[in-house]
């Protein structure tokens, strides 16, 4: 099955490098590409495609308030946020707006396709740099607002374990306790946080400074 892909960034080159770098894989087909906002939300109305690739700098509407704008309207398209943007803040903003995918522009065909697969799984997709500038706040003391969310030492090592993508034998054989532990520690973490997945549990420990 072919995936739909369309492209925003206000750069014709990277534009271009995209179409091409994408040409010819089989699985994947570039149906549009827009230079800003505005041109996306129009041919949005008239297409929607399977994932969007988005640069968060735009010359009008910024990708953040963008994702946030599509994701309510399109809420089944997956946006994989591609950018030079390295900040932790502008990851975590993208990922409250439910984006489900960040990568930088450096980022090979190899890897743009396998998070192309991991989102379009259900998945959520940091590329590695990210995910360690995201590990590494982990130690750090949550800001203090509103209610804190209390997790155990152990919920806590899971919860990491999970936003590097690990599975469940592998956390497993990591933190030296049953798959079946993990899975309920995976649950209990799950409920305190409210989420309905290991996406939402990413999003939602990030947004209240648990990761």
């Amino acid at each position: 099955m072919t995936t739909r892909i369309a492209i925003t960034d206000d750069h014709e080159m990277v534009l271009k490098g995209l179409e091409t770098m994408l040409s010819d894989t089989g699985e994947v087909v570039v149906i549009a590409t827009y230079n800003n906002a505005e041109a996306t939300l129009k041919g949005f109305a008239k297409e929607v495609p399977d994932v969007l690739l988005l640069d968060i700098n735009l010359p009008d509407i910024n990708g953040i308030d963008l994702s946030k704008q599509l994701l309510k309207k399109y809420p089944d398209l997956k946006i994989i946020a591609l950018t030079n943007f390295e900040d932790v803040s502008f990851v975590k903003r993208m990922l409250k707006q439910g984006v489900h995918g960040y990568l930088l522009k450096n980022t090979d065909k190899m890897e743009l396709i396998e998070a192309l697969k991991t989102v379009l799984s259900g998945e959520l997709y940091l590329q590695k740099d990210i995910q360690r500038k995201l590990l590494s706040q982990t130690n750090r003391t949550p800001s203090n607002s509103g209610l804190i969310t209390k997790l155990t030492r152990r919920e806590h090592e899971v919860l990491v374990a999970i936003s590097e993508e690990l599975t469940t034998q592998e956390i497993s054989e990591k933190l030296f306790i049953s798959p079946k532990t993990v899975e309920t520690h995976r649950m209990n973490i799950m409920s305190k946080l409210g989420a309905k997945n290991s996406v939402g549990i990413i999003k939602i420990a990030i947004e209240k400074e648990l990761l």
